[in-house]
């Protein structure tokens, strides 16, 4: 017999944090969030101007695309290439264990949050469509599987949101699964769908409901979960340090 699909999309309110702490909330929105029969999306912002990469990511190479200047950086617990983070929009979305969407391979999950991304542009006018082939050299294996694709935006991979008449890469993703369900981390590049062309408190909403539709799930409102703050500042303090960074 089939398990339940989820019911309910819990959308948590926006916040605005560094680096560090937006990846521990987002790892602990899968670890310590469990309702069970209900999914989890969010979406937040930085607090100063911020790069992340991926778990798989060899950090003398990350070093060496940073721009000059100073960011917030840190490792994601999710793979992927480096991420720029100053004019992008960032989301994460959880997936519960035994849900279908959590159960199919990397590549239906990732084919399905950027279904939903593409299709909440396209009702603003951006024609954004799902890269529809693999790049020739370099790729990871599955999208958003951990492998080493180097930076995000410069190429776009299999199933990425791209702008249908310039070809630029808009949005791509990166997933971890383990026995607490599916957590995607996604960015959309703002300045690629026309940054001034898109509401975004509207895109915001619209996604989310596409989100729900693809869970077979109704979206509502929720609040910021009670998490513990020992644990929370425990896995900010983690994800800060040298040894995370540097344990490629």
């Amino acid at each position: 017999m089939d398990r339940p699909a989820a019911v309910n999309l819990h959308v948590l309110p926006t916040r605005t944090g560094g680096a560090a702490e937006n990846m521990a909330l987002d790892l602990l929105m899968l670890q310590r969030y469990p309702h069970e029969g209900e999914a989890r999306f969010r979406h937040y912002e930085w607090r100063s101007p911020a790069f992340t990469f991926g778990l798989s990511q060899k950090m003398g190479f990350i070093r060496a695309q940073l721009p000059e200047g100073h960011f917030d950086l840190c490792r994601r617990p999710t793979g992927g290439g480096l991420v720029d983070h100053r004019d992008d929009w960032t989301y994460a979305w959880v997936v519960p264990r035994g849900h279908p969407l959590e159960e199919t391979r990397a590549t239906a999950s990732y084919l399905a949050v950027h279904e939903c991304l593409a299709s909440a542009l396209r009702d603003q006018g951006v024609p954004a469509v799902l890269k529809p082939i693999r790049a020739e050299t370099g790729e990871s294996g599955e999208p958003g599987a951990g492998g080493p694709v180097g930076v995000c935006f410069q190429r776009a991979e299999l199933h990425d949101v791209v702008h249908g008449d310039t070809g630029a890469k808009i949005a791509g993703a990166a997933q971890k699964r383990n026995k607490r369900g599916l957590l995607i981390q996604g960015s959309l590049w703002r300045p690629a769908a026309g940054a001034d062309a898109v509401d975004w408190d509207r895109f915001g909403g619209d996604f989310a409901s596409r989100i729900a539709a693809a869970l077979d799930a109704e979206a509502m409102a929720a609040p910021w979960p009670e998490l513990d703050e020992d644990e929370v500042g425990a896995l900010v303090e983690h994800y800060s340090s040298t040894e995370w960074l540097d344990s490629r």
